[in-house]
């Protein structure tokens, strides 16, 4: 699931506006906001977002939801 905050906490530290950012990735502001309510980027978009906001771990923002497992032993 896509953290819309952690997108807007990266956006800030990196000094862009969804504006500038939208731009910066070729795409326009309302389709920025449209994309981040839903979380559905393509892939050259996250490329685009993750090299243009310079974001070292993407997984926070991009795949926010922890995957739970459990070990079992096999007899």
């Amino acid at each position: 699931m896509f953290n819309v905050r952690e997108m807007r906490a990266e956006m800030a530290r990196a000094g862009f506006t969804q504006k500038k950012l939208a731009q910066q990735i070729g795409t326009t502001e309302q389709t920025l906001i449209r994309k981040m309510k839903t979380g559905r980027f393509t892939t050259d978009e996250v490329n685009a977002i993750i090299h243009t906001l310079g974001i070292d771990d993407p997984r926070g923002i991009f795949f926010a939801d922890k995957v739970a497992y459990e070990v079992t032993n096999s007899v």
